[in-house]
């Protein structure tokens, strides 16, 4: 692991594969440190002939974190979802954390890259199509959602899963919470082992769920992405499940269909998770629609 200095923040990164391929940064989502990205992942993105570039958001894992107490971002969220503006409300908004995803490349020296993200990542790399897209060369966009609250509608069970605050302590029940969460999203091919592998793995290595606030609410105040989708330029994949009970699979049909030209693939045994029988399909995908662009 690494640190670079990116629009003010120190990020966390690591790489896999020849820095002489094209670039491919992988954006996590929400509350998620970057070994969500599994390693063997990485290596199976490499082997397709990408530089892997994986990252801490700001606020997770072993990036900088915000100073100050957190916002009340259940209240934004609330006031969001009920219609109104709410973007003086929060600390920062996705463009800021796209723009985190552009500094990022600029202190590695990479001019354009392909980009992937997943779930509230989805949302960064929408953001950086929209107000980035000379920089893109391919944006994937993985089950995530427009912002539009008529689309991707989460079930109850799952929202409330994940955004359940972890108890206090010991180690073993923030573990165990960790690994509720990734049942109650994932879809008919989730293993209650290696759920509880990574979420051990992710405790130890960092545990700052006050973080999840400050990305709560930046999700909150960042809107409906509708309008804006429709004017991208840039090849562009959605990939979704159609089992997924967080962003539920309206939210990439719509995604898909207001991108001009977006590709689009559903996966009927994907959740709200990536399985590792699915990777060489996702893979495969990601490097055909990057090949594709060029």
């Amino acid at each position: 692991m690494q640190t670079a200095t990116a629009n003010g923040i120190e990020l966390a990164w690591d790489a896999f594969g020849d820095r002489n391929n094209p670039a491919l940064i992988l954006v996590m989502g929400f509350g998620a440190q970057m070994t969500a990205w599994p390693e063997g992942f990485c290596e199976q993105l490499a082997d397709a002939g990408f530089y892997v570039v994986r990252f801490d958001n700001r606020d997770i894992g072993l990036s900088q974190k915000s100073d100050g107490p957190p916002p009340d971002a259940m209240a934004i969220f609330g006031r969001a979802v009920a219609g109104e503006d709410v973007s003086a409300d929060a600390p920062y908004s996705l463009s800021t954390m796209a723009a985190d995803v552009i500094g990022l490349m600029d202190a590695l020296g990479i001019n354009r890259a392909h980009v992937a993200g997943a779930s509230m990542g989805g949302m960064i790399v929408q953001h950086l199509a929209i107000e980035h897209g000379e920089r893109m060369r391919s944006v994937t966009s993985i089950m995530s959602t427009t912002g539009n609250p008529e689309v991707g509608q989460a079930d109850p069970e799952a929202m409330t899963a994940l955004l359940t605050p972890p108890p206090d302590g010991p180690a073993e029940a923030i573990i165990e919470h960790s690994v509720g969460i990734s049942r109650a999203l994932g879809g008919p091919l989730f293993s209650e082992e290696v759920a509880r592998e990574r979420a051990t793995a992710a405790y130890h290595r960092s545990h700052n769920p006050v973080g999840s606030a400050f990305q709560l609410a930046a999700i909150a105040a960042s809107g409906d992405r509708t309008e804006r989708l429709a004017g991208v330029d840039v090849p562009f994949l959605v990939i979704h499940g159609r089992a997924d009970p967080l962003i539920t699979v309206s939210g990439g049909l719509a995604t898909a269909e207001l991108v001009p030209g977006a590709d689009l693939v559903v996966y009927a045994d994907m959740g709200h998770d990536m399985p590792e029988s699915l990777w060489p399909r996702i893979v495969a995908d990601i490097a055909g629609h990057a090949a594709s662009a060029g």
